[in-house]
């Protein structure tokens, strides 16, 4: 891990002619990867899956502009050797560097945990949470967001005509939020910042 990391290299690295921010999106299967990321290029990118068969088995990265790329990685959830097998390859991504006068940078800038609204493998949630993101990369650097925010109440308290939550869905939502928060700190002893909530699939 760059424990050293500094938001100063951030720019430094932006500011390099050629040098991309990349930015590792990760979460478990069906929470939503490829719908927020077809969401951010407003079109399509990445495959969404409809059925049971998740789309993402590799590592997928995609270019927002020429110095800002976003990696799709597969998603926990599809049985303890796949698991396994991806646990792997996002650990390797995140230890991954590169070099630069003579200053050795880690090649994964961020990393954004997509949780799906409506809670159903909160399990593999935490287990890649607290078990392959947060003890291998900075605190700092890690965004939680819960997508699928339409769904979490099973698409009660939803405003589909202004898409967005009502009240009592925000409370949820908020209430989500700060648990998720609160359990990776009780499991890792590291306090994340706090998640945001959203709808990839409402542009919400």
């Amino acid at each position: 891990m760059y424990k050293n990391y500094r938001y100063s290299e951030l720019h430094e690295k932006s500011s390099k002619v050629g040098i991309v921010f990349d930015v590792m999106v990760t979460g478990v299967t069906g929470a939503g990867k490829s719908t927020t990321l077809n969401a951010l290029f407003q079109k399509e990118v990445s495959k969404v899956g409809r059925g049971v068969e998740p789309e993402t088995m590799t590592l997928d990265s995609y270019k927002l502009n020429d110095s800002f790329r976003l990696w799709d990685t597969p998603g926990l959830g599809d049985g303890k050797q796949k698991d396994k097998e991806h646990a792997k390859k996002l650990i390797d991504l995140l230890y991954k560097d590169y070099e630069i006068e003579n200053k050795t940078h880690g090649f994964i800038d961020l990393v954004l945990v997509i949780i799906e609204g409506s809670n159903r493998d909160m399990g593999t949630t935490y287990k890649l949470l607290n078990e392959i993101i947060v003890p291998n990369f900075q605190k700092d650097r890690i965004f939680v967001a819960i997508n699928q925010a339409d769904v979490a109440m099973k698409g009660r308290h939803w405003d589909f005509d202004n898409k967005k939550p009502m009240v009592k869905l925000k409370s949820f939502l908020e209430d989500q939020a700060s648990s998720i928060q609160r359990r990776v700190k009780e499991a890792t002893g590291v306090d994340i910042i706090r998640p945001i909530y959203y709808s990839a699939e409402y542009d919400y």
